[in-house]
């Protein structure tokens, strides 16, 4: 029963790890917002914030 205890633990520790990894420092194309394009903000100008 311990060995599957500590198991869980692991695989809940990378997933938190992986979680962090992709919040903060790499963010794959299928994960990033396409939200300016949709509201017709493109340009850049910063009036639409």
């Amino acid at each position: 029963m311990e060995l599957i205890q500590e198991i869980l633990v692991f695989i809940t520790f990378f997933f938190a790890v992986g979680y962090m990894f992709t919040k903060f420092i790499y963010k794959p194309a299928f994960l990033k917002r396409q939200g300016s394009k949709e509201n017709g903000c493109d340009t850049g100008c910063g009036s639409c914030h």
